[in-house]
């Protein structure tokens, strides 16, 4: 099952339309066998890490891609945030979910360098450990995942905070850094998995950015590449 998509934003070059154009069925290949798999007990370990991590302090997560439109989480407040010292990169290389073995596609990181305007979302105090697992368990696939887990400092209209990021710094095999916004684009319109495309993993990123007001540079120019790459296939096509 694919993730929705949001509604049409004016002035953005890709539409919902387009993004439709991307989607297909892809049937699971299943796990990347360069990397090892977690098991339930080391879930539950690196969940006792972060809860003894976090003392007691309020749990906040950074969002800067897909956790800002899919959060999968209740929060009791949000906060535009900017982190100091990484950017958005589309780095990660996916052969699942919105990629496949034989058609890769890229996700977003969190790489050196530059800042990054995001959303940072207060979860209910009360069950802390219940979302620090789920958060890991659908962010953290593998023990090569585990330095991407850290705590970041933001910095907000009202004051710093500490809060919990995701695929911070990623290194390794998968990882491509610095790529051409050229061949990203080309990369993200053609790329899909069972979990959908990911020109709408990128079209909901940069519409769910501008609702907040947040207008990431790099992104902005990507979409606009993507949609000419749509149109540019689907034009061959006919």
């Amino acid at each position: 099952m694919t993730d929705g998509v949001a509604g049409p934003n004016p002035g953005m070059s890709q539409t919902p339309e387009l993004v439709a154009l991307c989607e297909r069925d892809e049937a699971d290949p299943g796990p990347d066998p360069r990397f090892t798999p977690l098991t339930p007990a080391e879930f539950d370990g690196l969940t006792e890490r972060l809860l003894a991590e976090l003392g007691d302090d309020d749990l906040w997560v950074y969002g800067y891609g897909s956790l800002i439109w899919n959060p999968t989480y209740a929060f009791v407040e949000h906060r535009r945030a900017t982190l100091h010292g990484w950017h958005r990169s589309f780095c990660l290389e996916l052969t699942r979910w919105r990629g496949m073995p034989h058609q890769p596609g890229l996700m977003l990181a969190l790489d050196s360098g530059g800042c990054c305007d995001g959303v940072a979302y207060r979860l209910p105090r009360e069950a802390n450990r219940e979302h620090i697992r789920k958060l890991v368990e659908r962010e953290v696939d593998s023990h090569e995942d585990f330095e991407t887990v850290r705590w970041v400092n933001l910095r907000c209209e009202t004051g710093p905070l500490r809060a919990l990021a995701f695929w911070v710094g990623p290194r390794g095999e998968g990882v491509s850094r610095k790529l051409p916004l050229e061949e990203v684009a080309r990369t993200l319109a053609r790329a899909c998995g069972h979990g959908g495309s990911c020109a709408a993993y990128l079209y909901n990123t940069v519409a769910h950015l501008e609702e907040f007001g947040i207008r990431d540079r790099n992104l902005w120019r990507l979409q606009e590449l993507v949609a000419g790459e749509i149109r540019a296939f689907a034009n061959e096509t006919l």
